[in-house]
């Protein structure tokens, strides 16, 4: 089974990656062309209408802070709807129509403009800090008596202001009330800081409190103390005219006619955590100017004669559009040119090897890469197979040209007379036969092993019987060259295999050992379980040569002399006979000390006993 290619460096992915990229460019210019053009488009329409929207709630919610209703508000409306070229409509939460500029379609699915009510400021469209607009005094308001007592106060401030090194303006509430600003910056972050003189300088201004504004701070004091109930400790519970709450028994009222101490804010008690205090203040300061204020209103600002604004593309916009597409149509065109060249190059590159029969350069890791390691693995197969065949066609050739070229010879000789056609010519013949007998059935063999049709039979085989067969039927060959062989087998062993072919391996490896030891030496067959060891004390082989000793026609001698043996075949058998049986065999040497060939089979069969 091959190798995969690893996702990463796989073909597929890198296309799947540059049409992802590819998707996400186009789909990315397209989302930044729709949402610049939008808003620039928005910005164009509806920027006018925002600051219009801002002044009509402005104004709106001036008039809602100093009246108690909408009745009069049908001229501020159409005034503001004529300079602004809209349609203004105030309605309830429900949808009624309190005011309306002009006809128009209805609004009940249309999300408003703003909320406009003085008790709740949008920060958002005003800018402020204050959620209940300064403008909704309601009962607040110092009497024109008591402002000259507060404005000769707040002039005595000012003056103490100026002797501790501060400067400062006096600021007048709606409500009548002085107040004294400093604008001397003391603080890094630009912060005006009151520290223990100025609040001494405000003190008495801070306390005084008019009548009108004492009765309305005790209202605003019980709906305080209910929300953050005191309990016993409410009636400590004291607010100041500027709404801070304090804890203690200290003078609140002080008018032109009074003269009492004052008591700084500094040293006394907080009602609670300043957050929610001051929460509870404005809830109580909702509840109590809600009569005084007109009703909530939600506020529609509409193109005239519709229910929303409409927005269409401009010149410019739409040039825009057709420049980023046609800028996003060429760039999608110029990558998918350039990585489809990148990735058929080297599809050319393996054409172009394949039709001259090279070998293809090999960068890539991806499929196109395996590919051509595939290739050059079948070219490099394919020279290996046409320079086996030719080797192989020229050894079989030499193997076959000299035993038939002894053949001619001698008949030849025989029809001229020179040779007598007596017994030792026959045997002459027939033994050049015998070897020309021997290469064909060895090739056969062979060709039957390399098509797969060679026919193995296996059954329980004694080694013990079969290896002493094998050294009986060569002592015949082995007492001619002067060669002891023997047979040492540990105990009986019995291996699957098919008796005939093993027979065969173990002989051609016996012979070989035979013919390659000199006279005086010995060869051994051995067996110990499901191992075969054929040794001899012959010449050797180099380590060289190792790995061609089974290979086709292969001699140590390159001469080819027949005089040193046989074929060339043999231990190429043996080695496809071995094979066959699912065993392997290999050849261990050192010049001058003889080899051993050690056969393995598996399926080892336990012993008889």
């Amino acid at each position: 089974m091959t190798d995969r290619v690893p996702v990463r460096h796989s073909l597929v992915t890198r296309l799947l990656v540059t049409s992802v990229l590819i998707a996400l460019v186009a789909i990315a210019a397209t989302a930044w062309l729709a949402a610049t053009t939008t808003a620039r488009q928005i910005s164009h329409e509806q920027g006018g209408a925002a600051a219009d929207q801002r002044v009509v709630y402005e104004a709106l919610i001036g008039y809602a802070a100093t009246h108690h209703d909408w009745a009069g508000a049908a001229t501020l409306v159409r005034s503001r709807a004529a300079e602004i070229g809209r349609r203004i409509t105030l309605s309830t939460d429900d949808h009624q129509i309190i005011l309306d500029s002009q006809a128009g379609p209805a609004l009940q699915n249309t999300r408003p403009s703003a909320v406009v009510d003085p008790l709740d400021i949008d920060l958002g469209l005003t800018g402020g800090t204050e959620h209940i607009d300064e403008r909704a005094i309601g009962p607040y308001i110092v009497p024109t008596e008591d402002r000259f007592v507060m404005n000769e106060t707040a002039k005595a401030a000012l003056n103490c202001f100026r002797k501790v090194g501060y400067r400062g303006v006096i600021d007048v509430a709606p409500t009548g009330r002085p107040s004294v600003v400093p604008t001397t910056l003391s603080s890094k972050d630009g912060r005006t800081a009151l520290g223990p003189s100025l609040e001494g300088c405000t003190a008495d201004l801070d306390s005084m409190v008019s009548p009108a504004e004492k009765k309305a701070l005790q209202t605003l004091t019980g709906l305080t103390a209910g929300c953050l109930d005191l309990g016993v400790r409410a009636a400590q519970l004291r607010i100041t005219p500027t709404f801070k709450a304090y804890l203690g028994k200290w003078p609140v009222v002080r008018t032109r006619h009074e003269n009492t101490k004052v008591v700084p804010p500094s040293e006394l008690q907080p009602a609670g955590p300043a957050g929610v205090v001051q929460g509870c203040i404005e809830a109580g300061r909702r509840t109590q100017l809600r009569p005084y204020v007109a009703p909530r209103a939600l506020l529609f600002v509409t193109a005239p004669g519709s229910d929303r604004t409409t927005l269409s593309l401009s010149g410019a916009g739409i040039g825009r559009i057709v420049a980023v597409a046609g800028a996003v149509l060429l760039a999608t065109i110029a990558v998918t040119v350039l990585v489809g060249r990148r990735l058929v190059r080297p599809l050319r590159t393996l054409a172009d090897a394949a039709a001259l029969h090279v070998p293809a350069e090999v960068s890539a890791r991806d499929e196109i890469g395996r590919l051509a390691r595939a290739l050059n693995d079948s070219t490099q197969r394919r020279e290996q197979a046409d320079e086996q065949r030719r080797t192989m066609v020229n050894d079989v050739a030499h193997e076959l040209r000299t035993p038939l070229g002894n053949i001619r010879t001698w008949l030849e000789a025989a029809q001229d007379n020179l040779a007598p056609t007596d017994a030792q010519l026959l045997a002459l013949l027939h033994e050049e036969a015998l070897q020309l007998q021997h290469v064909i059935d060895d090739l056969g063999d062979l060709a039957a092993a390399d098509a797969g049709t060679l026919r193995i039979t296996v059954e329980p085989v004694a080694l013990h019987n079969l290896l002493t067969q094998v050294a009986d039927s060569q002592q015949g060959s082995a007492y001619a060259a002067g060669v002891r062989l023997t047979a040492d087998i540990e105990g009986d062993p019995v291996v699957l295999a098919d008796q005939a072919r093993l027979r065969q391996v173990i002989g051609n490896l016996v012979t070989n050992a035979i013919r390659h030891t000199p006279p005086g030496g010995s060869v051994t067959i051995g067996a110990t379980g499901s191992t075969i060891t054929v040794q001899d004390t012959g010449s050797g082989i180099a380590e060289a040569d190792l790995p061609k000793v089974f290979d086709r026609f292969w001699r140590a001698d390159e001469s080819r002399s027949r005089s040193t043996g046989g074929s060339g075949l043999g231990l190429a058998i043996a080695r496809q006979l071995t094979e066959a049986h699912g065993g392997t065999i290999e050849a261990q040497s050192k010049p001058g000390h003889g080899t051993v060939f050690t056969i393995r089979l598996p399926g080892q069969t336990p012993p008889r006993s």
